[in-house]
């Protein structure tokens, strides 16, 4: 019984000292509010209505760039890149013999297409020419018709299968520099799309100020493959393909046809030439 004694007088002590400190400290936070009050010192702020101390700047409205999916139609149709210019040829294709000359026939395959090689390169990146690119979003974005390109790039393997003729071993198709198309919609007015081509110059603003580019002359050669003359500017040169004319691998349709070939590379200031070593170095093999 005294021990229980001794254990609740311990306990009670043990309370009674909590509450007095707790006591104490809320004296204390009472004493420093009271201090804290006496020493606080305020006053008013006082400012006219019309009175400012800094210049508020109206900001500039800036427009809105396009997201991709926004910039990616010409008309009604998609936006050609020059992912529309990758070569078309195939692995799948059989080989095909050459017997012009009959002792010595020349077998040709095709190639892997564009899953074996890349597009020509420019300073290590894929390249087309962008004259061709602008020209055929034009003719979209006029005709409201579909630009169907039959043949953009060929790699070398590719341009000797499907067109094996002397005419056509140094083809621009394998620099990225010529296109070949149809509009549908116009497959039998090809000459509206012509003059839509060269209406591009006339009544675009780079090219205004030079009649090199605004004018269009005819071409008079005799070892053309095609029987209408075609026109030329300074930096393109359009072949117009009858239904009977350019007939290869890679336009075996029965419309007409329209060819753009690059003349002149305006960035670089310099004729555009195709050969051999240039259009045989100028892609990536995978």
């Amino acid at each position: 019984m005294a021990r229980l004694t001794k254990v609740l007088n311990c306990i009670c002590a043990i309370c009674f000292l909590s509450v007095w400190l707790s006591g104490c400290s809320g004296l204390e936070q009472s004493e420093q509010e009271k201090l804290r009050r006496m020493n606080t010192k305020g006053e008013f702020i006082h400012r006219n209505h019309d009175e400012s101390y800094y210049t508020l700047q109206t900001p500039p409205q800036k427009k809105r760039e396009l997201y991709p999916w926004e910039e990616a139609s010409s008309g009604a149709h998609a936006k050609i890149t020059k992912e529309f210019f990758r070569c078309k040829g195939s692995s799948s294709n059989p080989p095909h013999a050459d017997h012009k000359d009959p002792a010595r026939p020349v077998n040709f395959f095709d190639c892997g297409g564009f899953q074996k090689h890349s597009l020509p390169l420019k300073g290590d990146r894929e390249f087309v020419y962008p004259i061709l690119i602008d020209l055929l979003n034009e003719v979209q974005a006029k005709t409201g018709g579909k630009v169907v390109i039959t043949c953009g790039h060929r790699c070398p393997a590719h341009n000797a299968y499907a067109d094996n003729s002397s005419y056509n071993q140094n083809s621009k198709h394998m620099i990225g520099a010529e296109v070949d198309f149809y509009v549908q919609g116009f497959e039998s007015k090809p000459e509206e799309i012509i003059q839509i081509l060269m209406r591009y110059y006339q009544e675009n603003s780079l090219y205004q100020k030079e009649k090199a580019y605004t004018e269009f002359a005819r071409l008079e050669a005799k070892d053309l493959n095609v029987s209408t003359q075609p026109w030329y500017n300074k930096e393109i040169l359009i072949k117009l393909y009858k239904k009977t004319e350019g007939r290869d691998l890679d336009n075996r349709h029965p419309y007409p046809y329209i060819s753009i070939q690059v003349r002149f590379d305006r960035e670089q200031n310099e004729k555009v030439i195709c050969n051999w070593q240039k259009a045989f170095n100028c892609y990536r093999r995978y």
